[in-house]
Order: structure tokens, then sequence, then C-alpha cells
């Protein structure tokens, strides 16, 4: 759930101001906001703080959460070589020439983008949403599933 304002016209029609909170089935809390809210990024709320992360890095609360050793049999994330800024275009180039597979595979890729895609439609509804993970639509909410996909634009077509 969460609020968003939305231009009127333009060239887009994408939030230009926006606060959404997506609450996962375990508990965990992810705020994501434009600057106009908190520093841009998204928020991890636990019950023992917060990890905010940005392109320019990474902020904690309380501080040493950032020291925080990850063990060996929990999830350590992949890392494109080089440049942050520059990461993922790169590793995706040369995965293309390499025919090898990218740092973060597309259905990765597909399941990060889900909450701000459901945020949006939360904030263009007004109203929450509920999301069924394995399904992939939402719970009981014809109008938010009628908006998870829209036609192609001609010639394509699935």
């Amino acid at each position: 759930m969460g609020k968003g304002v939305f231009p009127r016209d333009g060239l887009w029609n994408a939030a230009v101001d926006y606060d959404f909170e997506c609450r996962y089935a375990d508990g965990l809390v992810m705020r994501v906001a434009s600057n106009n809210h908190c520093p841009q990024g998204v928020r991890f709320i636990g019950e023992k703080g917060w990890v905010h992360i940005t392109r320019g890095g990474l902020q904690t609360e309380p501080d040493d959460l950032r020291t925080t050793v990850i063990g060996p049999d929990e999830i350590h994330l992949a890392r494109p070589k080089g440049d942050h800024r520059q990461g993922h275009r790169r590793d995706f180039l040369d995965c293309v020439k390499t025919r090898s597979q990218t740092v973060t595979p597309a259905s990765i890729g597909h399941h990060s983008v889900i909450p701000a895609h459901l945020g949006n439609i939360a904030m263009i509804l007004g109203r929450g949403i509920r999301w069924d993970p394995k399904a992939e639509c939402t719970i009981g909410d014809e109008q938010a599933n009628r908006m998870l996909d829209r036609p192609p634009r001609s010639p394509w077509h699935l």
C-alpha cells in the first residue's frame, strides 16, 4: 500500500513522488520512497533494525548491523565486476558476447521488480493489495490483476 503523485500531462505517467510499503509473509517490511519522503533507495526493516540501500551506498540502524558477517550457509549475493555504476550493463554485454549467464539472471530481475510494479498498482488504485507469489497474481482483486499486463504495441503479439 502507498501513495503517489502522478503527472497529469507530459511524456510519462510514472509517479514523480511515491512512498509505499511491502509487508512480506515472514514479517519483513520494505519501504520504497522518493527523495521527498526519505533518502532514495530501498529500506528493509526487521526486528533488529533496518538496512537502507542506494546506488551510492549502505546505511544501517544500528550502526554495527553494517559489520555483521554473513555466515557460509546464509545467502550471499553475486556482484558484477568493475564499476558499480556500469556493472550490470557491462556484465550483460559481456554475457551476450560469451553466451554465459549474467550475474543477475532474468528470473531474479523479474522477481526483484515485482514490488515496484505492485507498489505502482496500489498507488494508482489508492489502496492496498495482496499478492500471491506462487500464482503471481493479486488475491481476490480482479481490478489489480487486470493491471498486471497490457497488450503489446503493434506489430508485437504473444
